[in-house]
């Protein structure tokens, strides 16, 4: 295990070098939120698949498979379609607005009101989930590497993501992206899959040793997919976290381009982990637990090097995650609620000083120690994302593709959209349980009518608001941001 031991602290270690570096290049606040926006299609791919191939993707993805064979896909299936209907329909548009949120979008579109500090608390609390539950993942990977206590593991896993990202922002988050893109697709893709394959005795073998129903593309279930489809494609076209990502992007051809490469790739990945799991099923046939079958292939039957590069690979997927959704987290956390509090909504400005890159520099470091600290107390994972992706979107979906798809749609109209459908999701949630399916349909159906409704109901969005609207859409309009000193491109 001393080779293994050797790739995971090396791989960290070069973590905490790039935030390092990143932190030379943050100079201004669009330098450290969104990357200059300045990504050219080759980082931006690979940033935008590892951010959305996080643990759950990965660890979770080959217990899925384990459980259902094949169709175990479908999570992370619905995940990739998510990420390919933003970048073709809706990332050019998101790109050319210039802004650093998502409720900045909802103040832009409707001419401001409450609904925008409405809709940042909700995506706050989304965010906040997100790097939770992925903060938690490093417990188990930790426990396979080194045997270690789960508090201790996630405190050493928390500290190293928010150390990186606190010193650089967007620039290191992305450049450990890169990286562990790369980790991700050496160990998982091109290594565990065919090693997996392999020692199960080919596809063949494991034909003939499981059910038929493990090769049934549908055998998980049409009602589970479609909540797969509603949950998870519905909340990539959303997530404050993914659309930061887009923000980066230095032209909306990049981010048209750039992000159907990641959704391909993430459709790959998705098979990847199902056959993986399958393989293992025919290994393993009486694990306790669906998510251990990743963990217990990598310890049994990979060899020493291999195994340290493909635990780096999950911590890689995890540590993605968990990065961007701190980032996110925080920079609603200051952009959306803090500065509105205080009476100071941020707006693009000339000559951004250094005193925004450490207000926001100090908000991650913030939400990162809260992050950590509930992912200590938190013990159901499940439930809290649950939680997160329902109140996501069945708060939020509506208002959001209502204010790039239907120019009737008012504030007054996304107010009670956010508010009705988030406490109808609340609501069902307990009535229902946290985990069923309804609270989502019904929270979602009941969004929308409000959206409707109040928005017919209601004088339409002023003119003047309206036009200013359709110049950000075409890309005009936004204040230039100040050029940074000369550095190379990212390609």
């Amino acid at each position: 295990m001393a080779v293994d031991y050797a790739v995971i602290v090396i791989y960290l270690a070069g973590m905490l070098a790039m935030g390092w570096w990143g932190m030379r290049r943050a100079k201004s606040k669009s330098e450290f939120l969104v990357a200059g926006r300045r990504l050219g299609p080759g980082m931006y791919s690979g940033t935008m698949a590892a951010i959305v191939l996080g643990g759950a993707s990965t660890i979770g993805g080959v217990g899925l498979g384990y459980q259902y064979g094949l169709s175990g896909a479908w999570m992370v299936f619905t995940i990739g379609l998510g990420l390919l209907a933003l970048s073709i329909f809706f990332s050019a548009r998101i790109a050319r607005l210039k802004v650093y949120t998502v409720s900045e979008m909802l103040d832009l579109r409707y001419g401001g009101g409450r609904a925008g500090i409405i809709s940042g608390v909700v995506m706050w609390a989304y965010t906040l989930m997100l790097a939770v539950t992925s903060t938690i993942a490093y417990a188990t990977i930790f426990d396979v590497i080194f045997d270690m206590d789960r508090a201790l593991s996630i405190i050493l896993g928390g500290t190293i993501v928010v150390a990186y990202s606190t010193l650089g922002g967007m620039w290191s988050i992305t450049l450990t992206d890169m990286v562990q893109f790369v980790v991700k697709t050496i160990g998982v893709l091109l290594l565990l899959l065919p090693i997996a394959v392999v020692k199960a005795g080919g596809f063949s073998e494991m034909k003939a040793q499981l059910p038929t129903e493990y090769f049934d593309p549908l055998g998980i279930g049409g009602e589970t997919i479609f909540t797969y489809v509603l949950i998870y494609t519905f909340g990539m076209l959303i997530g404050q976290d993914i659309w930061q990502r887009v923000f980066t992007a230095r032209s909306d051809k990049v981010a048209r381009y750039g992000g159907t490469v990641a959704g391909t790739y993430c459709l790959v990945y998705a098979l990847a982990g199902a056959v993986i799991g399958t393989a293992a099923k025919v290994l393993y046939p009486d694990l306790a637990h669906a998510d251990d079958a990743f963990a217990t292939i990598v310890r049994d039957e990979l060899p020493m090097g291999v195994r340290g590069l493909v635990l780096a690979a999950a911590l890689a997927a995890v540590m993605s995650t968990s990065s961007g959704a701190l980032i996110a987290c925080a920079t609603v956390a200051n952009n959306d609620i803090w500065s509105r509090l205080r009476g100071a909504v941020s707006r693009e400005k000339d000559g951004e000083t250094h005193d925004e890159v450490r207000g926001n520099r100090l908000f991650i470091l913030i939400m990162g120690i809260a992050v950590v600290c509930i992912a200590i107390a938190l013990n159901n994972v499940v439930e809290a994302l649950t939680v997160a992706y329902n109140l996501l979107v069945g708060g939020l979906l509506v208002p959001i593709l209502g204010g790039l798809l239907w120019k009737r749609g008012t504030v007054h109209g996304a107010l009670a959209s956010v508010t009705v459908g988030g406490l109808a999701v609340v609501g069902l949630m307990a009535w229902y349980g946290i985990l069923a399916n309804e609270p989502v349909y019904y929270g979602l159906l009941l969004s929308l009518a409000a959206y409707v409704v109040v928005s017919l109901a209601t004088r339409p969005t002023d003119a003047a608001v309206l036009a200013a609207w359709r110049e950000r859409l075409a890309g005009r309009g936004a204040e230039a941001e100040p050029e940074p000193e000369s550095v190379p491109t990212p390609g």
